[in-house]
């Protein structure tokens, strides 16, 4: 394996020394369950041993788990935001009435005691003494009987039983497409505790900030049913159908249920999903790294033929993201029909299968992006979404682009569209909002998705391209199994680039400033910027003379205390205080233009042209 080992990464994740918290200690677990599925009732008992080490410098008298499945029950807080929000998610309600009169029920609300998810802890210890314990909805709250100190480790073992629901959101079972079942956050997680403390936030219906560590899954299951997921296949030879190796002739299974055994090192979560008409192709790409494909082999000619076609292109998507972000660190990554979209997980991502080749392409690339920035950097994407989402936006908007040859001038246009959409809808929040709290999902996703990307394409325009691309091989050099924050972005690019960003993520991320500059010229000769809106910029601005010449001119802010690589003419910085700026030239102008890349996501371009255009 290319993998470091466990307590090599926990003693480097200790010491470590990084910019934006003194120390990078992460906390550390090691997960052993056997879990015996019922695929007629879809339940499963489960029996797990998890050994917990305390990295952290204070002394734990409680720990708390993460029991997601109760989300899918009536009256859950789930259900209760989805019959409150504005705009509730179309895959988890039923919706019916009138335009002027619409009625929305939540799907949580209706669902029957056979239908409910649940995760039900029936014993729990600690180093073999049982311990109280308190369930609050999807979350489970452990008194230690011995605190743990730091530094010292404790073993926690938990009998469970749970219930898969039908499939509302991410997990279930018997999706829109079929697909028997789809397992995500299915397994009593431990809540990561970090240098903010305990983050045992109930599930809401975001996503997850997970402790590092080590899954060795044993599934029980009918014999019929191919799983795919996490980790490495241990016994690939018992198994078959596709995983065993060439040459090997698998022996046929007596029994009712084949016994299969993962493990997945040094990941934050485990995931699989099984059915029994589950085709499997496997591809060898870059570094050996196997590539699995699991899709229903009953769908139209025309989806399996675009699953074919997928699979020389997403090896092409993991070189890719090897070149621009750094080296994948596993030696697996398995694409899987299930779920109800597309959703990223350790080694794995669950997909909707019945699409178009390019939007197979597309969704595939989208998640498999996450394998870097939310399964090796793993930020907090409760806190930080745009993070995630932003920067996987971002980087596969790219790949995609040039994979497919689409020759897109800005790959990510759309999501400046998606930007300018929401500031005239009028309900944008500061990035900074909790996932779980935005007042609207639109603002959620166009905020997260689309302003989170903006935020890299728009830094090319304020160090440089090339100095971006080195940011985030930077970055991911230097926090990977970090969990980073948004600080950590920033030094990487202020470290690269030698520019200050403080003012940048500020303005950006914990703000609804926006940018708006405006051009006028003042003499024959003279220019005159103005910045109306109150996120100040640096400002490309490139002049046509009358007798045909044209010339850049590169203005700094002031408080970048630098100047990004540039063969425009560099001029005097801009202090914020300022709001307006001129500057004369040589020649007489005929028009100006500002920022000619498109990449500042100045919000009225109109005014950013001179003499302005007629419509």
């Amino acid at each position: 394996m290319r993998l470091i080992s466990s307590s090599v990464a926990c003693l480097f994740c200790l010491f470590s020394i990084a910019a934006q918290n003194t120390s990078y200690w992460q906390q550390h677990v090691s997960y052993k369950m056997d879990i015996d599925m019922d695929i007629k009732s879809y339940q499963y008992k489960g029996k797990q041993t998890l050994t917990y080490t305390n990295n952290s410098p204070d002394v734990l008298n409680k720990v708390y788990y993460h029991l997601y499945f109760n989300a899918f029950q009536p009256g859950s807080e789930m259900d209760i935001r989805l019959q409150n929000i504005q705009d509730p998610d179309g895959r988890m309600v039923i919706k019916s009435g009138t335009e002027e009169k619409p009625v929305v029920i939540s799907k949580i609300s209706i669902l029957k005691p056979d239908e409910i998810g649940f995760i039900k802890v029936n014993m729990l210890t600690q180093d073999g003494v049982a311990v109280k314990t308190k369930i609050d909805g999807t979350i489970l709250e452990v008194k230690l009987n011995t605190p743990i100190q730091p530094g010292a480790k404790t073993v926690f073992e938990m009998n469970f039983l749970g219930q898969v629901p039908l499939h509302i959101r991410r997990a279930g079972r018997n999706n829109k497409e079929g697909v028997a079942l789809s397992m995500a956050q299915w397994y009593p997680k431990l809540a990561e505790y970090d240098f903010e403390g305990w983050h045992a936030n109930s599930y809401i219906g975001r996503e997850f900030h997970g402790v590092w560590g080590d899954f060795d899954v044993t599934l029980h299951i009918n014999k019929k049913y191919i799983v795919g997921g996490s980790g490495y296949l241990q016994n690939p030879n018992e198994i078959g159908y596709g995983y065993e190796d060439a040459g090997v002739k698998v022996k046929k299974h007596k029994g009712e249920k084949l016994t299969w055994h993962f493990i997945a090192p040094n990941v934050h979560d485990f995931t699989w999903a099984a059915d029994p008409n589950f085709a499997h192709d496997v591809l060898v790409a870059e570094n050996g790294v196997q590539l699995h494909f699991l899709y229903k082999n009953k769908m139209d000619k025309e989806y399996l033929k675009s699953w074919k076609k997928l699979q020389p292109k997403t090896a092409e998507l993991l070189t890719y993201f090897n070149k621009h972000i750094g080296d994948y660190p596993y030696e697996q990554y398995s694409v899987i029909q299930g779920g109800d979209g597309g959703m990223e997980y350790a080694m794995c991502t669950l997909i909707t299968g019945e699409r178009t080749f390019r939007s197979l392409v597309g969704v595939v690339a989208h998640e498999m992006a996450h394998s870097w920035f939310q399964f090796v950097l793993a930020t907090n994407e409760s806190k930080h979404p745009w993070m995630d989402e932003g920067f996987t936006t971002y980087i596969s908007s790219h790949a995609v682009n040039e994979i497919l040859n689409e020759k897109k001038e800005n790959p990510i246009a759309g999501s400046y569209k998606g930007y300018y959409n929401l500031l005239n809808y009028g309900i944008e929040e500061p990035l900074t909002t909790h996932a779980d709290a935005y007042h609207y999902n639109l603002a959620y996703s166009v905020g997260s998705y689309s302003k989170g990307s903006i935020f890299l394409s728009q830094l090319e325009y304020v160090i440089g391209k090339e100095n971006v691309e080195k940011t985030l091989k930077k970055y991911y050099a230097e926090f990977q199994f970090k969990h980073p924050t948004p600080n950590d972005i920033k030094r990487s690019a202020e470290k690269v680039s030698g520019i200050s960003l403080d003012w940048y993520l500020n303005y950006w991320t914990q703000t609804k400033h926006t940018i708006d500059y405006a051009v006028s010229v003042k003499t024959s000769k003279t220019v005159v910027l103005e910045r109306l809106g109150r996120m100040p910029m640096p400002i490309d601005v490139l002049l046509t003379y009358k007798d045909g010449s044209t010339e850049a001119f590169y203005i700094p802010l002031k408080m970048m205390r630098g100047a990004k690589p540039t063969t425009a003419t560099v001029l005097d910085s801009w202090a914020w205080v300022a709001p307006t700026y001129e500057f004369t030239v040589t020649k007489e102008i005929h028009s100006v233009q500002i920022d000619p890349s498109g990449l500042m996501a100045d919000k009225e371009t109109g005014n950013n042209i001179y003499p302005r255009l007629v419509e």
